[in-house]
């Protein structure tokens, strides 16, 4: 069989990436994937809305939605006065100094437990609403990942 011009260039890719493969080094993949943190600071949100525990997360950027993985479910004070929960899975949609359509976080008010369902950024302030009512604290607050009480259940 003789070979023409479009079958000799496939063929010849096919053997240089063979032997350049052959006697080069293994292909090293580093994942360059931004850690839920980060994707938070990128959003103009400081990192400690998030507590310690991550495992993954994922995001659609086209849509905003996302959902955080968290190694269980776990609990954290702010202020010394409200106690947040968060869900081993936490959802919702970001957008720059927005989350909305929140699911999987709470916060105890008196003594009952409510679903924050938005936290919005407005300068140097974090406002939390459960749907009726809000309440803002300083971003100084939330500028270190919160440690918690992992497994901890209500």
């Amino acid at each position: 069989m003789a070979l023409n011009r479009t079958t000799a260039i496939p063929i010849s890719l096919f053997l240089f990436l063979q032997s350049a493969l052959a006697t080069s080094v293994p292909l090293t993949f580093t994942d360059d994937t931004p850690s839920a943190y980060e994707v938070l600071q990128d959003y103009n949100f400081p990192v400690g809305i998030l507590p310690k525990g991550v495992v993954k997360y994922d995001l659609d950027e086209s849509t905003g939605r996302f959902h955080a993985y968290l190694n269980g479910s776990c609990s954290f004070s702010l202020e010394g006065s409200y106690q947040l929960k968060y869900k081993s899975t936490i959802s919702g949609i970001i957008s720059d100094n927005k989350l909305t359509d929140l699911s999987g976080i709470s916060v105890k008010v008196f003594f009952l437990w409510l679903n924050i369902v938005e936290v919005t950024r407005d300068d140097d302030e974090l406002g939390f609403s459960v749907g009726i009512v809000s309440a803002s604290f300083p971003i100084d607050n939330f500028m270190s990942v919160p440690s918690v009480d992992v497994g901890w259940m209500p």
